[in-house]
């Protein structure tokens, strides 16, 4: 098969003919990484649509878009393909200039239009690496027209003795740089109306605060974030929809189109995008994710390792939250590190209560033991912390569990909670002036178990922390102390005589 290889401006007489080209653009429709998924994937394109080309994206990602045209034709041709719903809802336009498009074979015939601007090619040419080929490849599979005689459109036929003479002087390819990345915006949503634009940009602020708000030439105003490079805004868009941050049909557009700044906006910090595809990160144990978006405030599902909806809902939540990465691995990782962190500037420890035989993980710097009292075990504040911690265990079942819920209740170690009951479960939270209650108990292995941790109201954040932390890792390591000689009944709320007492907690 024959390739021809076009680099327009190269002379005079062509810039007038070819100015119209200025504006090329190609329609993007998808992105592949890796040679086989993105030939493939853009055959499959080139069944229905005559211009389909590929382009090397950053990361060994490749582009698959329709073109190149011009933007006027551009425009109206995505508007009917995403009319008729022949294009993917998020296809956007993306300059020609400066990219390095091959044609899809068979896509096109070999006369099919080039792009004009600024030393973009298009080459059309069989496979690389198939019979008759000569093109070498830059490790991506697609041929590398940078290595390639320029062809001068307005230069004579060339001699008879051209391939003679190529083949014994072959003329030195002349490396180019890689264009600049592409920029874009995520555009989110859009207002005729000025007041009306401005109170939806304060709403999108509450989850993306970098968000803007821009207005184009028509006089429409844009709620958009950004600009990105290319990529990396395919990466945020989809982390964005998929934790329902942004509408289904919010899209990219050319940072060329976004009009003039009404109010500022940012772009977040694109963390780390995709790793190199020989060494992916790996994505943690799922057990590991789910305590760690547990401790964030994101999840309240079981610890079970399942790939349930609640833990991809709460993964795509803390993507967005967090900023670290639109990559669910790369993200899950740093919250993961950043729970260690917390647990080590607490000072986490593992307390082994002999009274109860429970263990668990706390910042004893802040607690002391206090008393140990029937089926209590109770550790109050040190060093002015404000906080304390009551630990229980007892033989018995779903009412003795609730009798301890009724002594917590009426002590005040949870005020006024609000319960939430289950067979074999239960939850106390509430607040006052001074402090936050919580209290699980559980019937385990036939006793009624459980925690009460105190924690001065200033510190929300980390009382919700401490407590996700000492519930998923409560355990029994040994026989409480009283299980040795007979144990006395279930605690009895109607004896408010004989309760403990609680424990001073300082303001």
């Amino acid at each position: 098969m024959r390739r021809f290889a076009f680099i327009i401006g190269a002379a005079l007489p062509l810039i007038g003919a070819q100015a119209a080209s200025a504006e090329d653009v190609v329609i993007r429709i998808e992105a592949k990484r890796g040679t086989e998924a993105a030939q493939t994937t853009a055959q499959g394109w080139s069944a229905q649509f005559p211009d389909v080309v590929t382009f090397p994206l950053s990361d060994g990602w490749i582009g698959i878009a329709l073109g190149p045209m011009p933007r006027e034709e551009a425009d109206a041709r995505l508007a009917t393909l995403k009319t008729e719903k022949k294009v993917p809802a998020d296809s956007f336009l993306s300059p020609a200039s400066g990219r390095e498009l091959t044609k899809v074979a068979g896509s096109a015939p070999a006369d099919a239009p080039v792009d004009a601007t600024g030393g973009a090619v298009v080459t059309d040419a069989p496979e690389a690496g198939s019979p008759g080929s000569t093109f070498p490849t830059d490790g991506t599979g697609i041929a590398a027209p940078a290595d390639l005689p320029a062809v001068d459109a307005m230069a004579s036929p060339a001699p008879a003795d051209a391939t003679e003479t190529a083949a014994t002087e072959p003329a030195a390819a002349t490396p180019e740089a890689p264009p600049p990345p592409a920029q874009v915006f995520i555009r989110i949503e859009s207002s005729a109306d000025r007041a009306k634009a401005e109170e939806i940009l304060a709403e999108y602020r509450k989850t993306l605060p970098e968000a803007g708000l821009w207005t184009l030439p028509n006089g429409r105003h844009v709620i958009a974030v950004g600009p990105f490079d290319e990529f990396p805004g395919e990466a945020w868009l989809t982390a964005f929809k998929n934790a329902k941050a942004v509408p289904r049909d919010a899209f990219l557009t050319p940072a060329t189109d976004i009009g003039t700044v009404a109010i500022a906006g940012a772009t977040p910090a694109p963390g780390v995008i995709h790793p190199q595809e020989s060494d992916p990160l790996p994505m943690p144990p799922l057990e590991d994710i789910q305590r760690a978006l547990r401790w964030a405030g994101h999840y309240d599902g079981a610890i079970d390792g399942k790939d349930g909806p609640m833990t991809q809902s709460a993964i795509a939540s803390e993507i967005v939250r967090l900023r670290a990465a639109p990559d669910a691995a790369t993200a899950m990782a740093e919250l993961i590190a950043r729970r260690e962190a917390w647990r080590q500037g607490m000072g986490l420890t593992v307390l082994q209560d002999p009274h109860t035989g429970l263990s668990l993980p706390v910042p004893m710097e802040k607690l002391q033991f206090d008393r140990a009292e029937r089926a209590l075990s109770i550790y109050g504040p040190k060093n002015g912390s404000g906080a304390a911690l009551i630990l229980f265990s007892q033989p018995g079942g779903q009412q003795e569990m609730l009798d301890i819920a009724g002594l917590v209740t009426a002590l005040g170690w949870v005020p006024q909670p609000e319960r939430k009951v289950e067979r074999g479960s239960v939850t106390l939270d509430g607040r006052n002036q001074t402090h936050i209650g919580h209290a699980e108990g559980k019937v385990v292995d036939g006793r009624a178990q459980g925690f009460v941790l105190i924690w001065p109201i200033s510190d929300p954040e980390d009382q919700h922390r401490l407590a996700a932390e000492i519930s998923d890792n409560l355990a029994r390591f040994a026989p409480g102390a009283g299980e040795a000689q007979p144990e006395p009944p279930a605690i009895a709320p109607a004896e408010p005589a004989s309760a403990p007492a609680a424990p001073a907690v300082q303001n």
